[in-house]
């Protein structure tokens, strides 16, 4: 039996009261318990390291930033198009599908030493990297959604002497926009991922750079800011995303 949806009050209160909660338990229950705070700091210590290192938080937050939405943009770009290009051409997505599909099997911490070989120690490796880490889940998708329409649409189309243009714009592409918007969901949160994990192999600026330095000088209190503040990122990434679904699906 499907329950019935919380009180519109009650869906806000709740989040609120497990986050606070979660966050008393860490600042008062695990220094109870013994918890040393080089290993876990409590959350007001790591809110006195945003007080007194801002600067160089934010310093390192823009070009992560910077290689997270380029990233972003690039590899869910690249996505949509091959997928327009399969959907089109069973052809080639028969030849090259798997070859895309060999690649994606590659572990990216395997992957990312060649890219920075080839690409040198920029911001170019680190968008590559976050690229990549996003093309294949919006490739798969998008095939799937281009392809959700059924056969009695297309041939409604066909009746109505559709183009092949106006069948993509009016059919494939509105069945294809929810599962669109779930890759994009997926890849906010992977590109920053793909952005801090080219900085760990090789930056000496970016929030992977700060977190690989404040580990090995033991600096648990930084360490834990710059993944709060790389959790943030990819939260205000992600809403940013609901955002635009919410306006492109209404449309």
């Amino acid at each position: 039996m499907r329950q019935a949806p919380l009180p519109s009050a009650l869906a806000v209160a709740l989040p609120v009261f497990g986050a606070t909660s979660i966050l008393l338990a860490w600042q008062f229950v695990l220094p109870w318990l013994g918890v040393p705070a080089y290993i876990v700091p409590t959350p007001t210590a790591i809110s006195g390291v945003f007080r007194k290192s801002l600067a160089l938080l934010l310093s390192n937050l823009w070009p992560t930033l910077i290689e997270a939405l380029a990233g972003f943009v690039i590899g869910n770009l690249a996505g949509v198009l091959l997928a327009v290009v399969f959907v089109h051409s069973r052809i080639l997505q028969a030849a090259y599908f798997p070859v895309v599909l060999f690649f994606n099997t590659i572990p990216i911490l395997a992957l990312s030493p060649i890219i920075i070989l080839i690409f040198g120690l920029g911001m170019t490796p680190k968008i590559v990297i976050a690229a990549v880490i996003c093309f294949f889940p919006t490739l798969v998708n998008m095939i799937r959604g281009l392809d959700s329409a059924s056969d009695n649409e297309h041939e409604l189309f066909r009746v109505l002497s559709a183009t092949r243009w106006e069948i993509f714009w009016s059919l494939r592409l509105p069945r294809a926009l929810p599962m669109l918007f779930s890759s994009l969901r997926i890849a906010s949160a992977t590109a920053v991922i793909g952005a801090i994990v080219g900085e760990w192999i090789g930056s000496d600026k970016g929030l992977g750079a700060l977190i690989i330095q404040a580990t090995f000088n033991y600096q648990s209190d930084r360490l834990y800011a710059a993944i709060v503040l790389s959790s943030s990122l990819s939260i205000a990434m992600f809403s940013i995303v609901v955002l635009l679904e919410r306006r492109a699906i209404r449309y």
